[in-house]
């Protein structure tokens, strides 16, 4: 089962199981799990084994990869549910793809919101266009620009990811800077920043092992880095500080960009970099 690094002492209930859309050609998290809805019933179910041992729990996190996939009659009963159980609660998160916000009207993600529905994780991944369609995301740029400014209209705090190395040596200073200016355009609440890790199984690790697509080195990934703070232009926190990364940073833009961008000049002046194997863990 696969969460955001800040729903770890969250409450995960299985709301879907797998990724409706699952075609990326970088994710493994979904590849062998068939896309279901789960009926309410069973995530009432879950909740009857675990309240006991979670009756105080603030945070819960609907599982799996895109559980705003469901249907918006479905998700305020569960909402209500929830908050009905669990006295304490303050925040129930999802993961969503694109689609799922682009299928959703504004005033669905309202609703949601005024039940409860507390912070929304969108994979934006590039802003690069052609590297959207290349690593088969299944939406345009502008799509994925739509679908994000959608949940900041809608006042649900967002936060969203994009993935350095993504394109490789040849697109990194493009997608660097395009990611940095949709950015730019939608302001999310929270931007995390990832380093590729190849998957076996994936189609990109096919590509890699036939020679398709070469991996950033890690002073190149720095550099990628750099390019996107440099050109991010909107208030966010902003971390880079997951287990993939090479570099630890966490700042709040626009204030701290001095303070990340001589982070990344220091550790490439020095070479601080976190060793290979310890990527991932």
């Amino acid at each position: 089962m696969w969460r955001p690094p800040s729903e770890a002492r969250s409450l995960i209930l299985q709301a879907t199981v797998g990724c409706s859309n699952n075609t990326c050609t970088f994710c493994g998290s979904y590849k062998n799990k068939k896309f279901r809805i789960n009926p309410l019933a069973h995530l009432k179910e879950d909740v009857t084994v675990v309240k006991p041992y979670y009756r105080n729990v603030r945070r819960i996190f609907l599982a799996d990869g895109d559980a705003l996939v469901i249907k918006t009659s479905q998700l305020l009963e569960t909402l209500d549910y929830l908050y009905g159980e669990f006295p304490y609660l303050d925040r129930v998160g999802v993961y969503a793809c694109p689609q799922n916000l682009l299928q959703k009207s504004l005033e669905e993600l309202q609703t949601l919101r005024d039940h409860g529905l507390g912070i929304i994780y969108l994979g934006v991944e590039t802003g690069l266009e052609p590297l959207l369609e290349k690593v088969q995301k299944g939406v345009t740029r502008n799509e994925m620009q739509e679908a994000a400014c959608k949940v900041v209209r809608a006042d649900i705090p967002l936060s969203v990811t994009i993935i350095l190395g993504l394109g490789g040596p040849e697109a990194s200073e493009p997608h660097a800077r395009e990611t940095a200016s949709l950015l730019t355009c939608v302001g999310p609440d929270y931007v995390g920043a990832l380093t590729l890790m190849l998957v076996e199984g994936t189609d990109l690790y096919t590509e890699y092992q036939k020679g398709q697509f070469h991996l950033l080195a890690p002073e190149e990934t720095l550099k990628e880095l750099y390019w996107l703070i440099e050109s991010l232009d909107c208030k966010t926190v902003f971390r880079s500080n997951h287990a993939s990364n090479y570099v630890p940073l966490r700042g709040t833009l626009p204030e701290d960009k001095p303070k990340l961008l001589h982070e990344i000049r220091e550790a490439l002046r020095t070479g601080n970099l976190k060793s290979e194997y310890l990527r991932g863990l």
